[in-house]
């Protein structure tokens, strides 16, 4: 049980790192509802980042037999490993660090985000995973404009045009304060990203990053190349990043690379 391990981990001294944004998920009725919402079946590859005491990831390695976490704390990693025996692949790095995971095989992906990291992690999961069927993430609350702004508003920019082409994006509920040790300074949420079957190409993630860089310039002043192609879809020389659909991102970055090889 959750309190085993929370004794267990009050025994040994194993108190939350701030540096690593650590606030434990105390809740078995929100934890069980994540794991619900990750919809994993017996042959899905599973892949949790940050898994900490092991709430969400003991009841998930009873559903899947192919199930990797990854823990930047290795005193956590290795309580999760080697005292309370996590049927999992635990690997104990830094995800933004990571890159011998098995990425394009994961069909799930789910994390209590540390919400100083967030948005770098959600980026690396689209440039990497992005065939996986599903995404359930626990985030700040505060956060949720970024993760579903709609162009030409103050908070569209890089995630938020990833997270519209990968899918579906649902809030689908609140996460108190006090359900989690310690508790956070902010109000937390749950979102499910849904895979849409749109294909995020490599090296999209950069291109979109350099798109936003000077947000209220024009789109050409951040991507040179871009004024070769614009017109030819359908978009003016003067546009800003800001102004542009998602759809039409992947479609100008792929008219980009298009020319790029042509020439």
């Amino acid at each position: 049980m959750l309190q085993d391990r929370l004794d267990i981990i009050s025994s040994k001294g194993f108190m939350p790192e701030s540096k690593f944004g650590q606030n434990f998920l105390c809740d078995e009725e929100i934890i069980s509802n994540i794991v619900d919402l990750c919809e994993i079946g017996k042959d899905d590859k599973v892949l949790e980042i940050g898994p900490g005491l092991g709430s969400i990831s003991f009841p998930i390695s009873e559903l899947t037999d192919d199930f990797t976490v990854v823990e930047i704390d290795k005193r956590l990693a290795s309580f999760l490993k080697d005292e309370l025996g996590l049927k999992a692949n635990v690997i104990s790095s830094d995800f933004l660090k990571l890159s011998d995971y098995g990425a394009d095989k994961m069909n799930v992906v789910v994390s209590n985000l540390p919400y100083y990291v967030m948005t770098d992690i959600m980026k690396k999961l689209f440039d990497e995973c992005g065939n996986a069927r599903k995404m359930v993430f626990m985030v700040e609350k505060d956060a949720l404009a970024r993760i579903m702004a709609k162009p030409e508003t103050k908070q569209y920019g890089p995630l938020s045009v990833l997270v519209s082409l990968y899918g579906e994006a649902r809030h689908e509920f609140d996460v108190p304060r006090n359900c989690f040790i310690p508790a956070p300074n902010t109000t937390s949420c749950v979102i499910s990203l849904t895979n849409g079957g749109t294909d995020i190409p490599k090296g999209f993630v950069k291109f979109i990053n350099r798109a936003f860089a000077m947000r209220r310039k024009k789109l050409v002043n951040n991507i040179k190349e871009a004024g070769e192609v614009l017109e030819s879809i359908g978009l003016p020389l003067n546009v800003r990043a800001e102004q542009i659909e998602p759809s039409k991102f992947i479609e100008l970055y792929n008219a980009i690379i298009d020319r790029s090889v042509k020439a």
